[in-house]
């Protein structure tokens, strides 16, 4: 096997640093912690105060809660009520119908009854008339 060397020395773009350069970039490090530190901190204080708001929020939710079981259970029960009355009025309405047939029958035979009680008496009109005229011509001379 050959081995490979590599040249170590500096190449000429990466000088040493002077001591001030240094300086700006651990200052900077130093003020972008501060930042970093004062943001999580921030962080900690806003997750704090989220949890209190939940935790409050869940307190006046739940009575909510309980509150719309009720009303839905009472619309519920409102609603099988209404339909129980509904059907009961479907029932009457189809009793009602049948009544109003039966009186329709009824009233359509006492037409017929009536008509054919004025043709007996047209009947026995004619046959009162017939006989008058008949009585008057034997008595007639």
């Amino acid at each position: 096997m050959s081995s490979v060397d590599l040249p170590w020395s500096a190449l000429p773009y990466f000088e040493a640093m002077i001591p001030l350069t240094q300086a700006v970039i651990v200052v900077c490090i130093v003020a972008l912690t501060g930042v970093l530190i004062s943001t999580l901190i921030s962080l900690r204080k806003i997750a704090i105060r989220a949890e209190s708001v939940l935790s409050l929020l869940e307190r006046e939710i739940q009575p909510l809660a309980h509150q719309v079981e009720s009303l839905t259970a009472d619309l519920r029960t409102l609603s099988q009520h209404a339909t129980r009355e509904m059907e009961r009025i479907g029932g009457a309405v189809t009793r009602l119908e049948d009544v109003t047939g039966k009186v329709a029958r009824l009233v359509g035979a006492l037409a017929g009854l009536t008509q054919v009680g004025q043709l007996a008496g047209a009947a026995v009109g004619v046959k009162k008339g017939v006989s008058v005229f008949l009585s008057r011509l034997r008595d007639k001379p």
